[in-house]
């Protein structure tokens, strides 16, 4: 496999820009990331060199990974940059490093459609045994702050009538389904937290993560996004396997970092922050919208429109918003050119600033 290149500077620059403040708390702090060569946790890194190169911030992150030595292949300017280091192991089992963590960004989940489907109780027993070993870990380690990913999955079905479903809505998965099982870790994964940091103290944030685009997204899973792309870049038509009348959102890597940073340093502990875009589209028009970004319009949809209202999975994003200042900085064209050019591997060129 050939090295995958940096994320543009433009990207960089844009993390850096509106998380400058966010960064600077961590100067000289101790970090550890689990999931850390995930889609998640290879952003994280991108974010954490560029602010030790530019800002300054001596931020020494341990990284837990299954295969480092194939991270180093894929990714040698983050594997080998400094103040990166990794800890090979599992995240059910892996040995502790020495010495204190001020802060923990847990992201070790597989997002396996895939395994949710065949292993459920693989994938229900790996997201909960994870998490009890990073509390483990960040209870024995003086751990001030920790980050759970969690998941928007965990409100179950979202209701047609809801527009965007808010961190207040208290729907659930099914229990009685296998196909719950993602959901349901996740779920038990913030009870979790909820324990762990009455007992300890530690100062728990949650960030329910529904969907996102970027760099470094994989193209052959479940994503709908990361199919289209591959099938833009290879110039191929753009399938959509389903009717094309689902609602999803999309936000950029770039904005899901500083999202991210913002509720780790200044979220409120054990409040969960729905992460992603408010700005719904149909996975046919998103199909249509890759397809436009490529000259490559041809778009098939295999299934004919099904009765009733179309399935939606938005977040409501009005508590970070209105609470940390957030936003959805980069639009979803934007997002997809700037994926397609790193994809390309050709230079990516700001769009003309408008007067």
């Amino acid at each position: 496999m050939s090295p995958q290149p940096p994320v543009a500077q433009a990207d960089l620059e844009h993390m850096l820009s509106h998380g400058e403040a966010d960064w600077l708390k961590l100067r000289g702090e101790r970090l550890l990331i689990t999931g850390g060569t995930g889609f998640f946790g290879t952003w994280l890194l991108e974010a954490l060199t560029a602010a030790n190169w530019q800002l300054g911030t001596n931020i020494e992150t341990w990284v837990l990974s299954r295969n480092p030595a194939a991270f180093a292949r894929r990714l040698p300017h983050l594997a080998n940059a400094p103040g990166i280091h990794w800890i090979a192991g599992d995240i059910t089992d892996f040995a502790f490093p020495a010495g204190t963590f001020s802060h923990v960004i847990h992201a070790a989940t597989a997002a396996s459609a895939q395994l949710n489907a065949t292993r459920p109780r693989e994938m229900l027993d790996t997201i909960v045994r994870g998490t009890e070993r990073v509390l483990e870990f960040a209870e024995q380690h003086a751990t001030q702050r920790l980050l759970l990913t969690s998941s928007g999955a965990v409100y179950g079905p979202q209701p047609p009538e809801l527009p965007g479903i808010p961190e207040t809505y208290a729907g659930a998965p099914d229990c009685l389904s296998a196909h719950s099982a993602y959901a349901e870790g996740k779920r038990l994964s913030e009870l979790l937290c909820a324990i762990a940091a009455q007992q300890s103290g530690i100062e728990i944030k949650i960030a329910r993560c529904f969907a996102f685009v970027g760099p470094h997204l994989p193209l052959d899973a479940h994503f709908a996004i990361g199919n289209f792309l591959s099938n833009a870049i290879k110039r191929t038509p753009i399938i959509v396997a389903g009717d094309g009348r689902p609602f999803r959102s999309y936000l950029y890597a770039a904005d899901l970092m500083i999202w991210l940073l913002r509720i780790l340093i200044h979220g409120e502990a054990l409040h969960p922050y729905n992460v992603g875009s408010d700005q719904a589209i149909t996975i046919g028009e998103l199909a249509a919208m890759v397809g436009d970004a490529t000259d490559n319009a041809e778009v098939e949809i295999c299934l004919p429109p099904e009765a009733g209202p179309s399935p939606r999975y938005i977040p409501d994003i009005t508590r970070a918003k209105k609470q940390l200042d957030l936003n959805v900085w980069i639009s979803l064209p934007e997002s997809i050119r700037r994926t397609l050019a790193w994809l390309e591997n050709t230079p990516y060129i700001p769009p003309p600033q408008t007067p």
